[in-house]
């Protein structure tokens, strides 16, 4: 196998170009064994093999420095790296991540995790590059669905002003995770379609160059002339050109060799160049090709059948919200829902299909989906934004200034709360409860099963009439204690148990860490005080003082980073009780959490039963 060959650092570069086509072959082969094994991201990767063969293949790697937008597609820069050994690890626990980490090898010059930040963090390092004095190479790579964020076009505007070499590669596949929308989009299709204006560019460069004495003179001016040969048959790249980008392209992403050649003219030009490139998503795979949204992000997987190993049996949070917000649409006109590019995973895909004019995915533009909803909200619509925990932080001024200042009805409905396992540190929604309880007017709320959360869902469109937001996590939705349900109260607790009256210790729980609570209790001969909390703001004071009095030891537990959370607002009240017992947290510790099986990281956190149990019986004794 030609694979075989690749175990270091530019070993590509001692294939020869005729094995180009099968190497590629290999190499899909090996992400699809590996990603039906350890679940990760296929589609993207298997569509960007070939090029990332040429990168690698045109530029010298570690002295030159590729950054790739999101992360998604950087399998196969890291079996080019010398990491191919160590795929079975991919996404777990002590392995490799499945997104480029500097700490793994010098080939990895940019952590990445979240959409649309490559080409402000390569120009960084072109002006560093600049700087310094060094003479490198630096390339970011972006998909087409990224260039729906608008920190895109804050970047290219400053990369207009290059006099050095900068070369951004727009690798075009239609897709972002789901079907890419907007302006943009719309924008990017007409390229494609006209695309054959390049090769007449180049008959028209060669015919005016073959003319004795004036030849060159004449292809140089029309080259550099705004309302030369572009213009006259086609704007297509003008949008870039005019911010002064050089584009090149659309040029076939599967063929190496003409991606090497063109990459090598591209490190010669003096300023700033987009090179677009065309790919097919799931490439080489028929289950990814045909279905590209549904391959993006997968869980282990059989190769023949393409199908899930685990078979979904329960409904998910997702699932919930997905049912509800299509019954309170139902009912209510004014129930409308956005999301950023995210309507399968977020659960909005049935309520696009039901309610298509009250249905807005605004791609991957958390900033502008917030202020948008709470432009909505101003024009009297009741919006539901849908987003998961870790991107939602993006939109955080928006949230603050644009919903909270004006007290919109808005409601922001945080997918992925808490831990979410394998996609690692940039994933993991630890950080909601901190920067959203923190902000005056906004309500926050958690869950402790799916009752419960259609309860809140119903309480957050149908009873509130302010910023509101619903964190719930990934994965099955638990169906246990269905026999408590207190109607929802606005910062108001609800009771799970009373606990035995020789008990010293009462536990405040939110969201999932109800369930976790009630776990670590089953087996003990003296039960504390079980309560949910419900909400992380605003807290039920009552209940704290209430507590602070009768019990000698608190526990206070949250799904979600300590510093600023839950548990810190609840000591910050017994604190001003001058609450004179024992207080313990269960939280997520202030630090980022790696990749990893979700229960092998909450046990290694200390937000597992076992570890809630030790915790009680150490302050029984």
């Amino acid at each position: 196998m030609i694979l075989e060959k690749i175990n270091e650092i530019n070993d590509i570069k001692h294939i020869p170009s005729s094995e180009y086509d099968d190497l590629a072959k290999e190499i899909r082969a090996f992400i699809v064994e590996s990603v039906s094994r350890t679940g990760g991201h296929l589609a993207s990767n298997l569509g960007s093999v070939e090029l990332t063969m040429a990168l690698h293949l045109a530029f010298n790697l570690p002295k030159d420095k590729i950054i790739w937008d999101v992360g998604h597609q950087s399998y196969t820069h890291k079996i080019l790296t010398g990491r191919k050994d160590q795929f079975d690890t991919m996404r777990q626990y002590g392995g490799i991540s499945g997104f480029p980490k500097r700490a793994e090898s010098p080939c990895d010059v940019f952590d990445t995790g979240h959409s649309s930040t490559s080409i402000s963090a390569g120009l960084g390092m072109v002006y560093a590059r600049d700087l310094a004095g060094d003479n490198y190479s630096v390339v970011s790579v972006i998909g087409d669905g990224s260039m729906t964020g608008g920190m895109v076009y804050e970047a290219i505007n400053n990369a207009g002003r290059l006099k050095k070499n900068f070369i951004i590669v727009l690798n075009d596949n239609e897709m972002s995770i789901s079907e890419n929308v907007g302006g943009i989009s719309q924008h990017l299709n007409s390229i494609r379609i006209d695309s054959g204006y390049n090769q007449l560019k180049k008959g028209v460069s060669k015919a005016l160059s073959s003319i004795p004495i004036a030849g060159s003179g004449l292809n140089n001016t029309v080259k550099r002339s705004k309302d030369g040969i572009r213009q006259v048959l086609i704007q297509d790249h003008l949008i870039f050109e005019n911010m002064g980008i050089l584009c090149i392209g659309p040029v076939n992403g599967h063929n190496v060799k003409d991606m090497v050649r063109i990459f090598k003219e591209a490190k010669r030009y003096e300023g700033a160049v987009i090179v677009h490139v065309m790919t097919t998503k799931g490439k080489g795979y028929k289950p990814a090709e045909n279905n590209p949204a549904a391959y993006h992000g997968v869980d282990p997987f059989d190769i023949v059948t393409g199908k899930p190993i685990r078979t979904k049996t329960v409904r998910s949070y997702t699932d919930t919200f997905s049912n509800v917000i299509c019954s309170l649409a139902d009912t209510n006109p004014k129930v409308v829902a956005i999301t950023a590019a995210m309507k399968d995973g977020t659960g909005l895909k049935k309520f696009a299909k039901l309610y298509p004019s009250r249905f807005f995915d605004v791609g991957i533009a958390e900033e502008h989906a917030v202020t948008f909803a709470a432009g909505l909200a101003a024009g009297g619509m009741k919006p539901v934004v849908a987003v998961y925990s870790s991107f939602m932080q993006r939109a955080y001024d928006q949230i603050v200034h644009d919903v909270a200042l004006q007290k919109l009805p808005v409601v922001l409905a945080v997918d992925r709360a808490g831990i979410v396992g394998a996609d690692g540190a940039t994933h993991q929604g630890i950080f909601d409860i901190a920067y959203l309880s923190g902000i005056p007017n906004m309500t926050v709320m958690a869950p402790k099963n799916r009752y419960e959360m259609k309860k809140m869902m119903e309480f957050a469109v149908n009873e509130y009439d302010g910023p509101i937001a619903i964190r719930y996590p990934r994965g099955d939705a638990f169906g246990g204690m269905k026999e408590i349900q207190e109607p929802i109260e606005l910062g108001k607790s609800e009771l799970i148990s009373e606990g035995d009256p020789d008990s010293k210790i009462a536990i405040l729980a939110l969201g999932t860490m109800v369930k976790t609570a009630v776990d670590a209790t089953a087996d003990l001969s003296v039960k504390p005080r079980i309560i949910n909390m419900r909400f992380a703001a605003p807290l039920d004071e009552a209940c704290i003082r209430e507590v602070a009095e009768k019990y000698e030891n608190i526990i206070c537990m949250e799904e979600g980073i300590i510093s600023g959370g839950f548990c810190e607002h609840v000591e910050n009240v017994l604190t001003e009780l001058d609450y004179k017992g024992t207080i313990r947290h269960v939280a997520v510790p202030k630090r980022f959490i790696e990749h990893g099986c979700a229960e092998l990281l909450k046990k290694k956190i200390g937000l597992d039963a076992d570890s809630v149990r030790e915790l009680i019986l150490s302050l029984s004794k």
